[in-house]
């Protein structure tokens, strides 16, 4: 997740942290499946609220009341004694096993490429703060070793802190251990992590330059990792109710069609940021309009400029915004067109279902839009809702780093 704090420019001395994780042979390239989570059910005012805090904008009034009313609900189910079925709306939907120490400690984390952070759920943390989780505990891996004087430390939007001490331990994802690698185990996290019983932290996929150790960056898994790779590059294939894959070092072409579409990205924020040409809704023409966003796998939604947002729900029947929702809401009947998006020389169609994300309730009658406005965070947010519609490549090759677009069967 990425925190409330200034953007950190990659310095000089993470180059002398690439010495400290010693890799196995090289392996070439390797593929991750996700998992499904079984407590995972859709509920997009929480899923506003958790990316609006990410990145460190204030929640509005009306939000922040639906919220609290969520909050006291599960709070009120959970002291009846009913939680332990009860999923929660917070709940990431899709996670990837990530073993971590020797023997092997096995935690689901939530893949995230708009941070730069290897934190978990851990046994430093007090009982009460862990809520089906899985934890990691460093005392029972013989490899891990604790970073003294280290720490990080987080703070989201609405004003609750996650934070922790760091280990080195070794890291496996797929075929590939990194040895050594920074391990940030939580003391202390925010409410909206110890609601979700099914994730037990975080992968960070961005730039190493955004790691919030202090008073030394951590490289990132894939940074440390990439050594052993074919290629410096990751790929991201999301599926849309279903489970997708991750693959690292290889771009598999079974899985996209004709050609892929590169575009510069600018990385001297941390991010994955990149330029977008336009968009069109439905058959309509295609409107030039060029704005900027990242591209962004721990964000479930799609947040864009209200104008093009304003532009696609005008052909929603009754679609309307919605202050206690946050953004916009419509009946779940409507019929969605496509959302069409222009990113370099190609251009990827959002399916009307996608954008239909779910119900705001159990009644079943109005929906919330997967596409909300960007406004306050300061660009623009390719979450999941746009992510399934295309075949994603992250290159990450230091003279320039670039994302890659390509259409796939859908």
């Amino acid at each position: 997740m990425v925190p409330q704090l200034s953007i950190l420019a990659l310095t000089a001395g993470l180059a002398a942290l690439a010495s400290a994780s010693p890799m196995q042979p090289k392996t070439g390239s390797f593929s991750v499946s996700q998992v499904a989570n079984v407590n995972f059910r859709a509920h997009g005012p929480a899923q506003l609220a958790k990316t609006l805090s990410k990145y460190g904008v204030s929640i509005p009034d009306g939000l922040a009341r639906n919220i609290a009313n969520l909050d006291a609900a599960r709070i009120s189910v959970r002291t009846s004694g009913s939680a332990k079925t009860t999923p929660e709306q917070y709940d990431i939907q899709y996670l990837t096993p990530v073993d971590i120490g020797s023997p092997p400690q096995t935690l689901n984390l939530d893949f995230d490429s708009g941070s730069s952070d290897l934190w978990v759920f851990s046994s430093k943390m007090p009982s009460n703060s862990v809520q089906g989780q899985t934890i990691y505990d460093p005392s029972k891996s013989k490899t891990a070793k604790e970073v003294k004087g280290a720490s990080w430390n987080i703070t989201y939007g609405d004003k609750s802190t996650s934070k922790g001490v760091v280990y080195r331990d070794t890291v496996t994802v797929g075929n590939v251990t990194v040895q050594a690698q920074g391990v940030e185990a939580a003391t202390q996290v925010s409410d909206q992590f110890t609601r979700d019983a099914s994730n037990d932290g975080l992968l960070g996929l961005a730039f190493s330059g955004l790691n919030t150790v202090q008073p030394q960056q951590e490289l990132t898994w894939f940074d440390n990792a990439v050594k052993s790779l074919d290629h410096p590059v990751w790929t991201a294939d999301l599926k849309y109710h279903k489970a997708g894959t991750y693959d690292f070092g290889v771009i598999n072409k079974s899985k996209y069609a004709g050609k892929i579409s590169y575009v510069n990205a600018n990385s001297t924020t941390g991010f994955w940021m990149f330029g977008m040409s336009g968009y069109s809704v439905g058959n309509s023409t295609f409107k030039p309009s060029p704005f900027q966003g990242i591209a962004d796998t721990g964000t479930t939604l799609a947040l864009i400029p209200s104008p093009i947002v304003q532009d696609y729900y005008k052909a929603v029947s009754g679609a309307k915004v919605d202050p206690f929702q946050g953004g916009y809401v419509f009946p779940c009947s409507a019929r969605l067109p496509n959302f069409v998006l222009g990113i370099g020389q190609t251009k990827i169609t959002i399916p009307g279902k996608y954008i239909n994300y779910a119900p705001i309730d159990k009644s079943g009658k109005t929906c919330f839009g997967g596409l909300q406005s960007d406004d306050g965070v300061g660009f623009s947010i390719i979450g999941d809702v746009a992510l399934k519609a295309a075949f994603v490549v992250f290159d990450a090759t230091p003279a320039q780093p670039r994302l890659g677009w390509a259409q796939k069967r859908l």
